[in-house]
């Protein structure tokens, strides 16, 4: 299953004139940093901004707030962003993993058992997340998962990676995307008209309650489900096309940056295009919300790139090339570290310093730092989790 491998750690010199060796043969400082961005806020990052809200009332704070937290069906918030960044920049990764491996001679079908075991043992983490290590009946297990959802869609973004040609992958997923809209366009649930997205009619949670095993997350629904992975494959698919760009093109770095940002507005404006006949909805992981999130990932990585790897400006990222180098442990960390008792044995006296209201702001704050200095000495240490 996983294990805590010990690697190099970048020594954190400015990369100017080694742009191009990096980009070809080692890890991109800005996408470990991007990652850690991501996973800042569902680490604590949030909670501190929402604990803001609570305790001044300030209707800035409060919409803030608003935005970390999930639209109950369509629309979109800055919080939908943070699992299809992750999986877009697992996409990213592939170049830089399995496309070195071929390089180096390893057969396809190699590194096909090595993907799909990698996808299984994330599905199957997925299952121990949600469920834990019980025994109890299959009908109270809860198979989809955020983690699940990452191996199925990275397993098979990685096979149509190792199988297909560049521009055969840029149709796959446009095709995906084209496919999905028009199952859930033409079909809809028993006693629905076709086309109906609500929650109870689409054909997608229909599907998922046929066929998933177990219980859905929201009885008749799971934002995890099976078949909206489907088009989840694009978003991984998307990040491939990315890194191929990023460690094969011949484009000068800079240009490559402006090709990510292009590329993500006119994104963007599709997605509001296609959301007037196909609404942008990360429950259903619809084909407008992969391009919304598609386009915001894209110009996130643009900027990270173009400060990080192009300017050399790094010192301001290390604090989140440390969680990110260490993304998955840190997820899964609060099944075997009781983080709340560890943050209240070292910091409680802070927040009773502070006192009413903000000390709950300092608690929040404190639990972040807490979780940062396990990642910092694991860092230290040079023991990362793989999977």
């Amino acid at each position: 299953m996983s294990t805590l491998t010990a690697m190099p750690v970048d020594s954190g010199a400015a990369p100017v004139a080694a742009t191009r060796d990096n980009e070809k043969k080692g890890r991109l400082y800005s996408l470990d940093a991007l990652r850690g961005f991501d996973m800042f806020w569902i680490m604590g990052g949030g909670s501190i901004f929402q604990t803001i809200a609570n305790v001044t009332g300030s209707p800035f704070w409060e919409g803030v707030a608003v935005q970390l937290e999930h639209p109950a069906w369509n629309g979109f918030h800055f919080y939908d962003l943070i699992f299809p960044l992750f999986l877009f920049m697992a996409g990213v990764s592939t170049p830089y993993s399995v496309g070195r491996e071929i390089e180096k001679g390893k057969s396809r079908s190699q590194l096909l058992l090595r993907v799909i075991k990698r996808g299984l043992i994330l599905v199957l983490l997925g299952i121990i997340y949600n469920n834990g290590l019980q025994i109890q009946p299959v009908s109270q297990i809860r198979f989809g998962s955020v983690l699940g959802r990452i191996g199925l869609a990275y397993m098979f973004a990685n096979i149509i990676y190792l199988y297909t040609k560049e521009r055969a992958q840029m149709i796959w997923f446009a095709a995906i995307l084209v496919v999905y809209w028009l199952l859930l366009k033409f079909t809809a649930a028993p006693g629905f008209p076709a086309g109906d997205l609500t929650m109870e009619g689409n054909f997608a949670s229909y599907l998922d309650r046929c066929i998933l095993p177990g219980k859905l997350y929201l009885g008749i629904h799971d934002p995890e489900g099976f078949t909206s992975t489907f088009p989840a494959i694009s978003t991984a698919m998307l990040g491939i096309l990315t890194g191929n760009l990023l460690r094969n093109s011949t484009m000068a770095p800079v240009r490559k940056v402006g090709v990510m940002a292009l590329t993500g507005v006119v994104f963007l404006v599709l997605a509001q295009i296609w959301n007037l006949d196909f609404p942008i909805n990360k429950n259903l992981w619809t084909s407008s919300f992969v391009l919304q999130v598609g386009g915001i990932s894209l110009l996130l990585l643009a900027l990270f790139y173009y400060v990080i790897d192009i300017a050399g400006y790094r010192k301001w990222a290390f604090f989140f090339r440390v969680i990110g180098m260490n993304s998955i442990l840190i997820y899964i960390s609060g099944h075997f570290i009781d983080w709340g008792y560890t943050n209240n044995a070292l910091f409680k006296w802070l927040g009773q310093l502070m006192g009413d209201p903000f000390g709950a702001v300092a608690m929040a704050v404190s639990l972040v730092f807490v979780k940062w200095l396990f990642l910092y000495f694991m860092y230290k240490q040079k023991v990362f989790l793989k999977v």
